[in-house]
């Protein structure tokens, strides 16, 4: 489980401060709106991931990784929005796009895996 925290959760903290870090320049109107929502489901993420890590069987872990691939998604579509809401240029817009996916992808192979393993 440590080599799992490592090559999952470290990467994904950087890169969700990323996230979180654009949600500075947005307008202050929507500090209890979208920045708020984003934030939740950007901390959302890492958290899930720990609570299922002191889980006691693969099962349970995994229904806690797809509770955080949930999350990432609504990260996806936040940032969707911020850029159509033009908070997000098209550039940095690609760019967390690019990390929200690749958290998801790992998400994704190591719900898989633990699936495989309960089978």
């Amino acid at each position: 489980m440590n080599r799992i925290l490592y090559e999952l959760k470290i990467p994904c903290y950087t890169k969700l401060f990323n996230t979180l870090y654009f949600t500075l320049n947005f307008p202050t109107n929507e500090k209890y709106q979208l920045i708020s929502q984003m934030q939740r489901a950007a901390y959302s993420i890492p958290s899930n991931f720990s609570e299922g890590c002191g889980r006691g069987s693969d099962k349970e872990f995994n229904r806690f990784i797809q509770i955080a691939l949930g999350s990432a998604h609504e990260v996806e579509y936040f940032l969707i929005l911020a850029k159509d809401l033009k908070y997000l240029n098209n550039e940095d817009y690609l760019d967390l796009d690019k990390q929200i996916n690749e958290i998801k992808q790992k998400l994704y192979r190591l719900s898989v895996s633990l699936t495989k393993e309960v089978l």
